[in-house]
């Protein structure tokens, strides 16, 4: 299993309700049109994150295990990897429901987005003090 982490902030316009999509940014700033971010000031973007998992999310079907960490809560999101993916953006981690891909996009096809994150997480994750973890986890084939 090859695993990376993300860890971010949290942020008073965190609203979650994104029925498609999660992200997460590097910025240190977030307005409420962006309603799928759950963290900014992110330590990684797709690019930065393990070669070794981005050679894993680059196969076509590859399962990918997210785990979201906020205080002693935590969250389980399931997609899927893609050939198509580059993970060139150095800026922002996007997992969709959705096939659409761009360099943004980290997994297709996951069974939650950020409107299935419970609320008592989205309430921690409104504390601009909130301090979160996205675990990315893949099985070498």
């Amino acid at each position: 299993m090859v695993i990376d982490e993300i860890k971010f902030s949290g942020h008073p316009n965190v609203l979650a309700t994104h029925p498609r999509t999660i992200e997460i940014t590097k910025d240190n700033y977030l307005t409420k049109e962006g309603n799928c971010i759950i963290g900014i000031n992110a330590n990684k973007a797709c690019k930065d994150l393990n070669p070794k998992l981005r050679k894993l999310i680059t196969k076509d079907d590859i399962p990918i295990k997210f785990q979201i960490i906020v205080g002693t809560l935590s969250f389980e999101i399931n997609g899927f990897g893609n050939s198509k993916l580059t993970l060139n953006n150095q800026h922002e981690i996007v997992i969709r429901t959705s096939n659409y891909i761009s360099s943004r996009t980290l997994s297709i096809k996951c069974n939650r987005a950020a409107v299935h994150i419970p609320r008592d997480i989205v309430s921690l994750l409104q504390d601009s003090n909130a301090k979160g973890s996205l675990i990315i986890s893949a099985n070498e084939p």
